[in-house]
C-alpha cells in the first residue's frame, strides 16, 4: 500500500517547520542579556578608536582594554551609570590583566580579540544612535 500524495500534503501542513503554514498567535518575545560588571564597564568610543583598541587587543592582548579604559576618564559613557567613574576605569583595568595575564595559555588572547570585537559593536550602535538596551 502506497501513501497517497494528500496524505503526504496533509502531514506537511500539520507540521509548521515543513512548508505548512502556522497559526499567528501575535505573541513578542524579548530577550535581554544580563552583563556582569566587567562587560558592563566596557565604554561607549567613537568608532575609530573602538577599531584601534580592537586592532591593539589582537596583537597585543589586553592593551586595546588598557586604552579604552583611559576614555572612561575622558567622559566615556558605560552601562553602568550608577558606578563612580574612577570605579569603571578601575574595572576595565583589571578586565585589560586578566587578558594579560591569560594571555599565555591562549585564553586571555582570545578573550581581548572578544572584547575588541564588543567595543566596536558599541561604537556602532553610538554611531548609529540606536540605544543599547542589552
Amino acid at each position: 500500500m502506497e501513501p497517497s500524495p494528500k496524505d503526504g500534503e496533509s502531514a506537511a501542513a500539520a507540521e509548521p517547520g515543513r512548508g505548512g503554514t502556522a497559526p499567528s498567535s501575535g505573541v513578542v518575545v524579548q530577550v535581554r542579556e544580563k552583563k556582569g560588571p566587567l562587560r558592563a564597564a566596557i565604554p561607549y568610543m567613537p568608532f575609530p578608536v573602538a577599531v584601534i583598541c580592537l586592532f591593539l587587543n589582537t596583537f597585543v592582548p589586553g592593551l586595546g582594554t588598557f586604552v579604552s579604559a583611559f576614555t572612561v576618564l575622558c567622559g566615556a559613557r558605560t552601562d553602568l551609570p550608577d558606578r563612580h567613574r574612577c570605579c569603571v576605569f578601575w574595572l576595565n583595568i583589571a578586565a585589560a590583566l586578566i587578558q594579560i595575564l591569560t594571555a599565555i595559555v591562549m585564553v586571555g588572547w582570545i578573550m581581548s580579540i572578544f572584547w575588541g570585537m564588543d567595543m566596536v559593536i558599541l561604537a556602532s550602535y553610538k554611531e548609529q544612535g540606536i540605544p543599547q538596551q542589552l
